[in-house]
């Protein structure tokens, strides 16, 4: 306790490099398990995200493009699915339900989804969970809108005001559906996926705003009121992709092949979790080089950690050597400069765990508003908590070579006033 006390008193009367060590270590550790923190918990968000789907089915591609822009809302398709092919793929005998997907509007930078009823009786993320309201409820009419939970936080908006629909994905749009608004008829709760920041509409609400427009712009000499466009036929003409589950997962093999080998269009059918897999697989390279960058920046730390310590090997060689005139041993000034060196660390891998907790809540708003990504902010698991201890022994391990030298010093050699 005595070689404690005087560590915590030693390393006090030294407090400008010893914070400066300590930041130091701190911002490294905060990098590695942040690095790791974050790679888990987009890896789980996106798994989340969807569950109970067998197939996804959309325009022949990628099956990594089709998953995130049907499911993440990240990209465009390539291609449409004509309406008569969903409907004949829907009335396969294998097939338990279907929720189809329209995608290429926005609002103030939110995606606008077309679908259908299925959507709130079928879609479950995370384990299993339905989609829930925490306000009004599902649309009934063709110019009604549900909104997710960030669209409604972040925008402010209620059950009953009216939106306008911007036509393509750009945040300000130049050209608007704002002869046909949307009622705002109901507020799903928080999900933590990208259906938080989705707009969903019926599909005849979409078919109902493009029915004067062609090639993307609207017909100079047609008009139609949204009035007008509720006689119409308002079937739509394509999907953007479609969800599929299955009767029985045995059959999904085989439905997937049926599907790739659809002959009136070509189609792409996938596995929501093979595909999530060859993503990870596609992304395994960058996050191995993100991993080795915080290696390198904690062996940073750690270096310098140990230059500070030789630099005041020099300063110190008086206070050992009077530590040795009293009474102190080698053995005891090993003991200090190794004590002084934990305590440096362990003090450093707190600072830096506070440091990574307070970012991931100062990140986690953004994340999720930017990336539709929730990041949980949970404890450390096992193997995060290996890494922090592995730097732990490690910085431990590096202070070891000061501590040797301090030991190595005899009591003449600190005495002697060097020139």
């Amino acid at each position: 306790m005595s070689i404690l006390h005087l560590a915590i008193h030693s390393l006090l009367n030294r407090s400008v490099t010893v914070i400066l060590t300590i930041c130091a270590i701190a911002i490294s550790i905060t990098l590695l398990l942040g690095v790791e923190k974050v790679r888990n918990e987009a890896r789980l968000s996106f798994a989340n995200t969807i569950t109970g789907v067998d197939l996804i089915v959309g325009a022949r591609s990628g099956s990594i493009q089709l998953l995130l822009y049907s499911v993440f809302r990240i990209g465009n398709a390539t291609k449409n699915v004509s309406w008569e092919t969903y409907e004949d793929i829907s009335k396969r005998p294998e097939v338990d339900w279907t929720i189809p997907l329209s995608l290429g509007d926005s609002h103030k930078g939110f995606r606008v989804l077309g679908t259908n009823q299925s959507y709130f009786d079928h879609y479950k993320y995370g384990r299993d969970k339905p989609l829930a309201f925490s306000d009004g409820d599902r649309f009934s009419g063709v110019y009604e809108a549900v909104l997710g939970s960030s669209v409604a936080a972040e925008l402010d908006y209620r059950v009953g005001q009216d939106i306008i629909v911007t036509h393509g994905l750009g945040e300000v749009g130049i050209t608007t559906h704002d002869d046909k608004p949307f009622k705002i008829v109901g507020i799903l709760k928080p999900t933590g996926t990208p259906i938080d920041r989705t707009i969903h509409v019926p599909l005849e609400g979409i078919e109902a705003m493009h029915i004067d427009w062609r090639g993307g712009a609207r017909i100079p000499s047609l008009s139609t009121s949204a009035e007008d466009a509720l006689e119409m036929d308002l079937k739509p003409d394509e999907v953007t992709a479609f969800l599929v589950g299955l009767k029985s997962p045995l059959a999904t093999f085989q439905f997937q092949r049926l599907v790739n080998d659809y002959r009136s269009e070509p189609l792409q059918a996938t596995l929501p979790g093979v595909a999530l897999q060859e993503l990870w697989d596609m992304m395994g390279v960058a996050e191995s080089a993100l991993f080795v960058i915080s290696l390198l920046v904690v062996g940073t730390g750690l270096t310098g950690m140990l230059t500070s310590i030789l630099s005041t090997l020099q300063e110190r060689r008086r206070e050992m050597a009077i530590l040795r005139s009293i009474g102190a041993r080698p053995i005891h000034v090993l003991a200090l400069l190794s004590c002084e060196v934990f305590l440096l660390v362990c003090v450093g891998a707190l600072l830096g765990v506070l440091l990574l907790y307070l970012g991931l809540f100062a990140a986690r708003p953004i994340i999720e508003s930017e990336m539709g990504l929730s990041i949980g902010i949970g404890m450390l698991t096992g193997y995060q908590l290996n890494l922090l201890a592995m730097v732990v022994v490690a910085g431990f391990l590096v202070g070891l070579i000061p501590a040797h030298m301090a030991y190595r010093s005899s009591l003449a050699d600190g005495m002697t006033v060097r020139t």
